[in-house]
């Protein structure tokens, strides 16, 4: 979704930063409208597959148009209109909002809040789409996916007194992992190899969050590229 008008909203001296109403609205009549267009496509479909007597789901298609009109138009169009409503909903509750105050930092995502001290956080930067937050040791405190328009969130921390960064500091740090890589913490390079598993499964993001939670206790920062993963050691293990 574009965030490029999304106004700041300034609430008890927080700035917060959220994907428009106006433009979740759009969305969700859009995806709403298409799933409608396939509810209708889904009975063109049935209608023209019993026609084929060679045809495979010959029994869900006369099944579908033994349903009197105009119930079965309605029917369909209403369920492709409520399944792209649902899953506009389900992508809108999963998107990240940002509050940034002279005091802390508030990353939601999924209704659950994750607050970080304004000391704590040493700087802050864009890596790619994703928000980073960093300590003064180097190690991510947070590392999320973010679709909010940069400029804006970088001109929301600037002028909280965040330390903004246009691109990670320590880009120059990160080593490719490969199996049994030297130079890691013991235990790491299996955390590492279980997370590589992972990462062609889009349902394991809850997976891979812990396992980078555990490399973090351990003083490694992970990034991850195209299915690959990146590697730092913080600076209190370097």
């Amino acid at each position: 979704m574009d965030d490029r008008l999304a106004p700041h909203v300034r609430l008890d001296k927080t700035t917060v930063l959220a994907q428009p109403a106006w433009s979740a609205a759009l969305v969700h009549l859009a995806l709403a409208l298409l799933g409608a267009g396939a509810g209708w496509l889904v009975e063109v479909l049935a209608e023209w597959l019993v026609t084929l007597p060679w045809a495979p789901m010959q029994g869900p298609a006369r099944l579908l148009t033994s349903v009197p009109e105009p119930w079965l138009t309605v029917g369909l169009v209403c369920a492709g209109a409520t399944l792209g409503l649902t899953v506009g909903l389900m992508a809108q509750h999963e998107e990240l909002s940002v509050g940034v105050s002279n005091e802390r930092t508030t990353l939601t995502r999924k209704a659950k809040d994750r607050e970080f001290a304004r000391n704590r956080v040493v700087q802050v930067f864009l890596d790619g789409k994703q928000l980073v937050l960093l300590d003064a040791d180097k190690d991510e405190l947070a590392r999320e996916t973010c679709e909010l328009n940069a400029r804006r969130v970088a001109d929301a921390f600037r002028a909280h007194g965040y330390s903004w960064a246009d691109e990670d500091p320590y880009k120059d740090d990160f080593r490719r992992w490969v199996s049994e890589m030297p130079g890691l913490p013991q235990g790491a390079n299996a955390l590492l190899k279980a997370r590589a598993q992972l990462l062609d499964k889009k349902s394991s993001s809850g997976d891979l969050r812990e396992l980078r939670e555990e490399l973090a206790r351990m003083g490694v920062v992970v990034r991850d590229e195209k299915r690959r993963q990146y590697w730092r050691l913080s600076q209190r293990r370097a």
